[in-house]
C-alpha cells in the first residue's frame, strides 16, 4: 500500500486489511513523502503489528514509481494491491488467493467494487453489467487486484510513461501473459474524494495522461499495439479526447460535488460533429447544472443493466475478464476453467 497525504481515511484502510479472515501475511506500507501526518499514524500502526513492514521515501515518487517500489520491497510471492483511502472486505484476500491457488493459469485476479463518499457512505453500487462488457477498461479497482509476482516481474510492472493509468495499462499487459479473473462478490470500497491522486495532482499533467490513455485504448479496439505512443514526445497545446472531460469529472461527481466542465471542454476539447462529442458535451452542461439527478440517472442505469446480467452469473465461479481487441456485442460470462 503506497500512502501519500491520505488522512483522514488512512486509519480505515489500515484497518480493514489488519482485520481480514486470512491473517498470514506481510502488509508493505510505503509512506511516500507524506506532509500531512500521515507518516506520524503509520508509525502508530506499525507499533501494534509486526505484520507491517514500514518503508519511508522522502520523495514523492508518484503513482507508478510508488506502486513499483511497494512490490520490490515485499517478499511474498502473491502480491495483493491495497489504496490508502479505501477499504477491503474482510474476506478479500482470503477469497482472492483460493482463485489463485485453485486456478494456475489466472496470474491476477480482481473484485468487484463498489463507490463511497468521504464519510464512508455508499454513492454507487458494484457495477455487475461491467463484468460482461465487451470493453478495454478493467471493471474493478487498482487497489482490489491480487497477482502473481512472477508475472508482474516478467511484464516490467507498472510504467512511468502510463502516470495516472498505469493501473490499466498493468491489467492489460497481464491479460496477455496470463488469465484474469473478478470475484463476483463486492470485496473492495473505493473511495472518491477530493484526495485521490488524479484529483489532487496537476489538471494539465493528469488531463494530458488522460488523453494518452484513451489514444492507447483505442488502438486496442483496433487490434494494433500502443507502446510508439508512449515514447512519443509530448505535443504542446493538444486538444484533448472529450471522453478526458468525463472520466475526470466523474471523479468530482461521485464524490458529491458539481462537476465544472463546460468551459474547458469548449477550450481545450478535440469536439466534432459526433456522437463521442455530442454526448460529451451533453454530459458536461448536465453535471454543472442538476448533478444530483445525473448521479441518480447514471445509478438507475446501472441497476437496470445489472439485473438484466445477474442471472447469467454464478455467485460462486469466479469470472474471466480480458479486453476486447474490437468493441461489439457482449461476451457471456464464463467460469476460470472454461
Amino acid at each position: 500500500m503506497p500512502v501519500h497525504n491520505a488522512l483522514p481515511h488512512l486509519d480505515d484502510a489500515v484497518r480493514s486489511i489488519l482485520n481480514q479472515s486470512y491473517h498470514d501475511f506481510e502488509f508493505v506500507i510505503l509512506d511516500d513523502g507524506s506532509t500531512d501526518g500521515s507518516s506520524q499514524r503509520l508509525r502508530e500502526w506499525a507499533a501494534k503489528d509486526e505484520r507491517i513492514k514500514l518503508v519511508k521515501s522522502p520523495a514523492n515518487l508518484g503513482p507508478a514509481g510508488s506502486s513499483n517500489r511497494v512490490v520490490a520491497e515485499s517478499s511474498g510471492q502473491i502480491i495483493a494491491r491495497m489504496d490508502a483511502d479505501d477499504v477491503s472486505h474482510p474476506d478479500r484476500l482470503r477469497l482472492q488467493l483460493d482463485v489463485l491457488n485453485k486456478y494456475h493459469h489466472i496470474g491476477l485476479v480482481g473484485a468487484l467494487t463498489e463507490i463511497i463518499n468521504e464519510k464512508s457512505e455508499q454513492v454507487r453500487g458494484a457495477e455487475i453489467w461491467r463484468l460482461t462488457r465487451s470493453s478495454c477498461l478493467p471493471p474493478f479497482a487498482h487497489g482490489s487486484i491480487m497477482y502473481r509476482r512472477e508475472i508482474f516481474e516478467q511484464i516490467g510492472g507498472y510504467r512511468q510513461a502510463c502516470q495516472f493509468w498505469e493501473d490499466q495499462d498493468l491489467v492489460l499487459r497481464f491479460s496477455d501473459a496470463s488469465g484474469i479473473a473478478i470475484v463476483p462478490a463486492v470485496l473492495y470500497r473505493h473511495r472518491n474524494s477530493p484526495t485521490s491522486t488524479r484529483v489532487a495532482s496537476e489538471r494539465p499533467r493528469v488531463e494530458a495522461a488522460v488523453d494518452l490513455m484513451y489514444r492507447c485504448l483505442d488502438r486496442i479496439k483496433d487490434g494494433r499495439p500502443y507502446d510508439d505512443l508512449l515514447n512519443a514526445p509530448v505535443e504542446p497545446g493538444r486538444s484533448l479526447d472529450p471522453r478526458v472531460f468525463v472520466s475526470l469529472g466523474s471523479l468530482v461527481l461521485w464524490s458529491g460535488r458539481r462537476p465544472r466542465l463546460l468551459r474547458g471542454l469548449f477550450a481545450r476539447g478535440r469536439l466534432r460533429t459526433d456522437l463521442r462529442s455530442i454526448t460529451a458535451v451533453c454530459w458536461a452542461a448536465w453535471a454543472a447544472t442538476e448533478p444530483s439527478s445525473l448521479r441518480l440517472f447514471l445509478k438507475t442505469v446501472a441497476v437496470v443493466r445489472s439485473a438484466n446480467r445477474r442471472s447469467r452469473m454464478s455467485r460462486a465461479d469466479p469470472i474471466i475478464w480480458h479486453p476486447a481487441p474490437i468493441i461489439g456485442r457482449a461476451r457471456a460470462p464464463r467460469s476460470p476453467s472454461a
